[in-house]
């Protein structure tokens, strides 16, 4: 069964920073490449960073040089690491593989809220 749990959102203040961790079971972690996504509201959801089984990344330029996704295979968990966050990154942050449909499931997501 399948299951993707991230955590460690919450309400920030614009430059400030959280880092998010998504722990899986059930996707073969190891194989697989990792992404964060995100979906503010009204809008599509989208990718913000993804990371290769043997540790290869990459970001859009949106999030390039504040966001870092890495992996903890030994935990099966994906972490990112957001600073000098900004009101355009609220959103609803969620783990998944790349591509998403591999297993057709979403977990709960984590709420990051950038607001002075």
């Amino acid at each position: 069964q399948v299951q993707l749990v991230e955590s460690g959102g919450g309400l920030v203040r614009p430059g400030g920073s959280l880092r998010l961790s998504c722990a899986t079971s059930g996707i073969a972690f190891t194989i697989n490449t990792m992404g964060w996504y995100r979906q503010a509201v009204d809008k599509q959801r989208e990718l913000v960073a993804s990371i290769t089984p043997g540790g290869n990344t990459g970001y859009p330029g949106s999030v390039k040089g504040r966001f870092t996704i890495s992996r903890e295979n030994a935990k099966n968990t994906v972490y990112l690491q957001m600073n000098s966050l900004t009101p355009e990154d609220t959103a609803v942050y969620y783990c998944n593989v790349i591509p998403y449909q591999r297993y057709n499931y979403w977990g709960q997501g984590t709420q990051v809220t950038v607001s002075s």
